[in-house]
């Protein structure tokens, strides 16, 4: 029964995933409601603790991240993630908590951080989440900068006109 229902969620993320991986390349080219923007910027509050789902959450962050729609006049777009509630426990380089057909993806979902921070999106972790997780922070990916309150810091880039996705 639980194989089953990891496939199930595992398909439906998939389909989504090939939606979205699709959608600007025939129908959906243009937005009109980014047209005029001299930028893009947005933080994504990322709360996934499923290894699969996160995984393919993130490739479609980091897949925005790349788009040339959201590039207003040739400029990257500002884009943070702020990884609070079970997400944080896929943040830190101590794996124990997963299966070991998990450890795969954690890894990927690593490496996938890594190289969008090179590509320039940022990254934050809630240490609150950490403590109630039972993560230590010490083990947190080097590129995630932790920050007290995950919820004050998402708060802090809304007044500065960031646009809140939330990823559930």
């Amino acid at each position: 029964m639980k194989r089953t229902s990891t496939l199930a969620i595992g398909s439906c993320v998939l389909a989504v995933f090939l939606l979205v991986a699709t959608a600007g390349t025939g129908f959906g080219e243009e937005y009109p409601t980014l047209k005029g923007l001299k930028s893009v910027k947005a933080v994504f509050g990322f709360e996934i603790g499923n290894p699969q789902s996160a995984l393919v959450h993130l490739q479609v962050i980091r897949q925005t991240f790349q788009d040339k729609n959201i590039r207003a006049g040739k400029k990257k777009p500002e884009i943070v993630v702020v990884f609070y509630g079970p997400s944080v426990k896929l943040a830190s380089t101590n794996r124990d908590a997963f299966a070991e057909a998990d450890r795969k993806i954690v890894d990927e979902y690593a490496g996938t951080v890594a190289a969008m921070a090179k590509e320039g999106v940022k990254f934050e972790i809630c240490l609150i989440a950490l403590r109630f997780a039972g993560v230590n922070p010490s083990t947190v990916l080097p590129e995630i900068r932790p920050v007290g309150n995950g919820w004050i810091s998402v708060i802090g880039y809304q007044a500065r006109d960031y646009s809140l996705v939330p990823v559930k």
